[in-house]
């Protein structure tokens, strides 16, 4: 097997560092790496393959010899050197949402419309990370029933935002844990060793930091708002109608993915204190009468998702389940009592892998 020259552009960010680790264990075939980061990462080192190899600052050079250049670094710098790549004779296979919907560029989740690769010009698109885990899920059923509309929430990992909102969950989780048992949290120390109570008063809103008061909180720096101990109905900008945009890719791409024009998705976003792995409700109505027992089966045979669905043991699937595994999980099956043809379930996945890094090495494999 021919052995490609490969770039990855943001090589020490979260997403970055996944493709490593995925491109390692899978063994792609290749036959130089070169790593490239902001000037913030240039001289760190990562590893590959027992390699320690340095971090190159991006710039209009940088896919000299280029094969495939793998973009993780947003928005800005793939509108910038997405084109740059491309006339070096790079094929670039991009994670942000700058030309997904473009009609020239393939937006594919290989399980589903692999074949669209090969009307790629240069460019391909990685889909957005929940839409990807939602997919995996509906798309089986789709080619069963004919998916005609759907409503989902979802309920996103910090880790989708990068290693800087990792940081601060972390932080503000630790810092909330010392203030329920510093003096000054409700004025009154707690015992340490003993059980939490389920109607124990709640962290104040200092989260312990220094300096900080229940009227005056130290201000979170990447969400409008404290994520850890809460749950924010706000991923990516508000639009006119009142969705987000993260809120509207589930239609958009979903439209594009499944070549389904008519495609609609009403979806809520909420990001919530988990490190790793998405999941989504999700009711979808269907043009074809439903049932529970050819769902399970389209689900169990697919590729890509495991079929996770024994509620009475206690059995469906949860971030901490697939956290670090490529397959996503489906559970909660059933009939939706609200809609017509419908079926409820819900869906979990690691958008670190399925979401962003795997699917993006997947699609360098059908190259």
């Amino acid at each position: 097997m021919k052995g490609y020259h490969v770039a990855i552009i943001g090589a020490t960010g979260a997403v970055g560092q996944e493709l490593l680790r995925v491109l390692e264990r899978r063994n792609f075939p290749v036959a130089s790496l070169r790593p490239i980061g902001s000037s913030r990462s240039t001289g760190k080192s990562i590893r590959f393959r027992d390699e320690s190899i340095r971090v190159q600052e991006l710039g209009s050079e940088s896919f000299d010899k280029i094969d495939i250049a793998f973009f993780s670094a947003g928005g800005e710098i793939s509108r910038k050197y997405v084109p740059v790549a491309c006339q070096a004779d790079a094929i670039a296979i991009d994670n942000s949402s700058v030309f997904r919907m473009e009609s020239h560029v393939p937006l594919v989740i290989p399980e589903i419309n692999a074949e669209d690769v090969r009307g790629h010009r240069g460019l391909i698109a990685n889909p957005n990370c929940t839409t990807a885990v939602a997919l995996m899920a509906l798309y089986p059923l789709h080619r069963v029933f004919g998916v005609r509309r759907i409503f989902a929430a979802s309920y996103q990992a910090v880790s989708g935002s990068g290693t800087r909102a990792i940081d601060e969950l972390k932080r503000q989780t630790k810092s909330a844990v010392l203030a329920t048992a510093s003096p000054s949290a409700g004025g009154q120390e707690r015992e340490s060793r003993s059980e939490p109570s389920a109607f124990a008063e709640p962290p104040s809103p200092s989260y312990g930091e220094p300096g900080a008061t229940a009227d005056k909180p130290i201000p979170a720096t990447v969400y409008p708002h404290p994520i850890a101990f809460n749950l924010l109905p706000h991923v990516d900008s508000f639009l006119e109608s009142g969705y987000t945009r993260e809120e509207m890719k589930m239609q958009n791409e979903g439209r594009k993915i499944m070549h389904l024009p008519e495609f609609c998705a009403s979806v809520t976003c909420v990001r919530v204190p988990v490190y790793r792995a998405h999941s989504v409700a999700v009711n979808a109505e269907f043009e074809q009468p439903v049932s529970v027992e050819r769902a399970r089966e389209a689900l169990a045979k697919a590729p890509g998702i495991e079929l996770i669905d024994e509620p009475q043991s206690n059995r469906y699937p949860m971030p901490l389940n697939v956290t670090g595994k490529d397959n996503c999980q489906v559970g909660r099956v059933r009939v939706d009592c609200a809609l017509e043809n419908g079926l409820s379930f819900w869906v979990s996945g690691d958008q670190l892998l399925k979401g962003a890094a795997l699917n993006a090495v997947q699609i360098a494999e059908l190259l």
